[in-house]
């Protein structure tokens, strides 16, 4: 059986901000530095460059990280700007 009220008042957009498109922001940080980090040393066991490539990985690593939060944090206060620009607007 359907119900015929809608759930939210708020039209969804992909834009929306939620708590849950953060959760796993920590998380993937760190995978994404544990990821680069063997990497980087599996690399440098098959070239025989001890710590080189393991450093460069973790630093690698880490930027790649950073820059996708900073994207994510980045179209979050867009969206939010843009959302709170069109309750200005409404209100006047």
């Amino acid at each position: 059986m359907k119900s015929d009220t809608p759930h939210s008042t708020e039209p969804k957009t992909p834009d929306s901000i939620n708590v849950g498109s953060f959760a796993g922001a920590g998380l993937q940080f760190a995978i994404s530095l544990v990821l680069f980090l063997f990497l980087g040393q599996w690399i440098d066991r098959k070239l025989g460059t001890s710590p080189l490539f393991l450093i460069a990985g973790v630093f690698l690593g880490g930027g790649a990280a950073f820059y996708s939060m900073y994207r994510k944090l980045s179209a979050a206060q867009k969206a939010d700007d843009e959302r709170r620009k069109q309750n200005r607007e409404q209100q006047k």
